[in-house]
């Protein structure tokens, strides 16, 4: 039996009702979430044993967010307790032309003062098959990263397969280190790797580059730059988002295995209600995929972005999604006509 591990920070949400701006917000709307939580909460939906690792403030937010692990089914048995508060972040949700704004408020939480060896990740990891970070984590704080590179070491002993999303955050890095100094490092355990080429190569002190994606044929020697720089890359795969506006997205997705280069078709989205935790969403499903059929790559692609496209019909970080309504819309059937 397949179990994965997720590490990372969950946080309290508090986003604007109805797409008020921050200014015209007299109340906000409470709810938790977290990229690696949200990754957790969607492979539970879809019936996979998984755990999330964290730390919490021994308070009564603390308490509210573990309660949140245990309403998804999400394993909390190795959450570890410390530090003064959990982290926050505000969301004022875009419409039309006007695109969404985070602000994060997550300085000094309980995640970002972690130290390193606080977990007993030999115990953590010692029945996982799979473990999966992001570059949230390594962005928040320097023993954070720390922690987190223990984890992946560990990780990587033990023969598991490791999955990093990427998810580049320019308001986080602000501990004086930049993501080239920290990241490379990092990625160089992971087998599977979820994010744009430019973000990579960005994050792995590369030059920059303008890709191509309609380009298939470019695309291999891009990635490729990739792979040299992580020994231990089996996947890399990009979500495609073309942003019309803040309510209507166009989602699609590439997967190159060092080889062969697969792409799933271009969906319609719209009118979206939240895009925020879509990036997760695109992540539990390929994870999904390559757990059930690590040979389908293009079965997996293409599970990743119907999950993606779904999460935007959702309010909420979580994809609350079944496997029954990705493979409708695999089908071909996005109607949204009343189930009876």
């Amino acid at each position: 039996m397949n179990k994965i591990v997720t590490f990372g920070e969950i946080m309290l949400r508090l986003s604007t009702e109805r797409h008020l701006r921050f200014s015209q917000a007299k109340t906000f709307a409470a709810s938790y979430g977290g990229g690696e939580f949200n990754v957790a909460v969607s492979l539970a939906n879809y019936g996979i044993p998984v755990e999330f690792v964290t730390r919490l403030p021994e308070n009564e937010i603390g308490a509210c967010a573990l309660k949140e692990m245990r309403k998804f089914n999400v394993d909390s048995k190795n959450v570890i307790y410390g530090g003064d508060r959990l982290g926050i972040y505000y969301l004022e949700t875009g419409a039309g032309t006007r695109g969404s704004n985070v602000v994060y408020d997550r300085a000094n939480s309980s995640m970002a003062t972690i130290e390193k060896g606080s977990i007993d990740w030999e115990s953590v990891l010692k029945d996982a098959t799979w473990f999966h970070w992001s570059g949230i984590t390594p962005a928040i704080s320097e023993s954070a990263a720390q922690e987190c590179l223990e984890a992946l070491k560990v990780a990587h002993k033990l023969g598991i397969t490791i999955s990093s999303d990427l998810n580049y955050r320019s308001k986080l890095w602000q501990y004086g280190k930049e993501p080239k100094q920290v990241m490379p490092e990092l990625l160089k355990y992971s087998n599977i790797i979820l994010g744009d080429i430019d973000t990579a190569l960005f994050m792995l002190g590369k030059d920059k580059v303008s890709p191509n994606y309609q380009d298939e044929k470019s695309l291999p020697v891009l990635y490729d730059q990739i792979f040299k720089s992580c020994p231990n890359l089996k996947i890399v795969a990009t979500t495609l988002r073309y942003s019309v506006s803040a309510s209507h997205q166009r989602i699609g997705g590439i997967l190159y295995d060092g080889k062969v280069v697969y792409n799933a078709d271009v969906k319609e989205v719209t009118p979206v209600v939240d895009r925020v935790g879509s990036g997760d969403a695109f992540m539990g499903g390929l994870i999904y995929g390559l757990v059930n059929d690590v040979n389908n790559k293009q079965r997996a692609l293409n599970i990743a972005v119907a999950a993606c496209c779904l999460k935007h019909t959702i309010s909420g970080d979580y994809n609350l999604i079944t496997l029954n309504e990705i493979e409708k819309l695999l089908s071909g059937d996005s109607s949204g006509k009343v189930s009876r």
